[in-house]
């Protein structure tokens, strides 16, 4: 499909500015980034200098500035959230007001602009959420189902997920900490060394809302395929990579609302999927109000499932990290910088 305008919510976080460089690329007229941070919105113009871009400074919890910016796209890619999963325990209505209540803002303009297309993105934190960041995404992801739901599969606007893991390299990440502690001879702070973390490159996650705006239909969540791996088997290959295989590490404990892994879909969802190869599509539950159904009927193909998380999925060993690590232009960089200043 075609595309003519576009808008990216969050549009200067680092999965927007991912997104943004690549429609550049295409032979789109006009694309729009909506953020309440002025001072990025300035540096992003200033590197870029494409005419085709515009911003708009809002914030999404105001429905105005999110009508503004929504009238005449063609798709809108929602990206604006809070995602730092300590901020969001510490001030939780916070999360609420941006991540559930700015969503349902997005969501709703979309409709009433005849938006072809707009993909919300999720995390998979929303799956059996432990912590405030994760209960409010999955109620944004409740939010599209519903009005997906209620519009129909005729509707003008077609409204899809995407749900993935930790995006390598994102702004606030763990691995730009530990390559930051690294080159300032600092110890390498982790919190438990078992835990395992799905690792997706910022590049996969553009191209799993490439393959929802493609091939979405009403209500449609997809999730991305990911490796995992622990984050000892992480700090190991970056200790590697970086020549400091003795670099001290300390162990400093769980986090708020930190899980041992993370889970990506449930075997419930599963159940209800279709296996695209690289990716799951998840169909919405597109059942009435007819409650009776809800209570007299169950599925008993859950039970064939398991739920698809981070210490099921493919495991990458250290050399498998350090390959992954190093097809990051960021790592790369940083990488061989610090060779050559040593």
């Amino acid at each position: 499909m075609t595309v003519d305008k576009v808008l990216i919510t969050g549009g200067t976080g680092s999965f927007g500015k991912t997104m943004l460089r690549d429609l550049l690329k295409t032979d789109v007229s006009e694309v729009r980034v909506l953020s309440r941070d002025e001072e990025k919105q300035d540096a992003l113009r200033n590197e870029l200098r494409d005419s085709r871009v515009r911003f708009y400074v809002g914030d999404i919890r105001d429905r105005e500035s999110v009508d503004r910016a929504v009238s005449g796209a063609d798709c809108v890619f929602h990206a604006a959230a809070l995602k730092q999963v300590p901020s969001c325990e510490f001030f939780p209505m916070e999360a609420v007001k941006t991540n559930i209540i700015g969503s349902e803002n997005v969501l709703r303009a979309s409709v009433a602009a005849n938006v072809r297309s707009l993909v919300c993105l999720s995390t998979d934190k929303a799956v059996f959420p432990v912590n405030a960041m994760g209960m409010s995404k999955a109620m944004m992801e409740k939010l599209a189902q519903a009005l997906a739901r209620s519009i129909g599969p005729e509707a003008a606007t077609t409204i899809s997920m995407v749900r993935y893991g930790n995006v390598m390299y994102s702004r606030g990440s763990a691995i730009p900490l530990f390559i930051r502690q690294i080159k300032a001879q600092k110890p390498i702070t982790v919190t438990e060394p078992t835990m395992t973390r799905f690792l997706m490159p910022l590049r996969d996650s553009v191209a799993l809302v490439h393959h929802a705006f493609e091939h979405a239909r009403q209500g449609d969540l997809f999730i991305r395929k990911a490796p995992a791996s622990t984050i000892a088997d992480l700090v190991t290959a970056l200790k590697e990579l970086f020549d400091r295989p003795d670099h001290p590490v300390e162990v400093i404990g769980w986090r708020h609302a930190e899980k041992l892994y993370e889970t990506l879909a449930s075997a419930q969802e599963l159940a209800s999927s279709e296996d695209m190869g690289d990716y799951f599509r998840i169909r919405m539950d597109d059942r009435d109000l007819n409650y009776q159904a809800y209570f007299s009927e169950g599925d008993q193909v859950t039970k064939t499932w398991d739920d698809y998380h981070s210490h099921n999925t493919e495991q990458l060993d250290v050399e498998g990290v350090k390959s992954l690590l190093m097809s990051l232009p960021e790592v790369r960089a940083e990488v061989e910088s610090w060779k050559a200043s040593s």
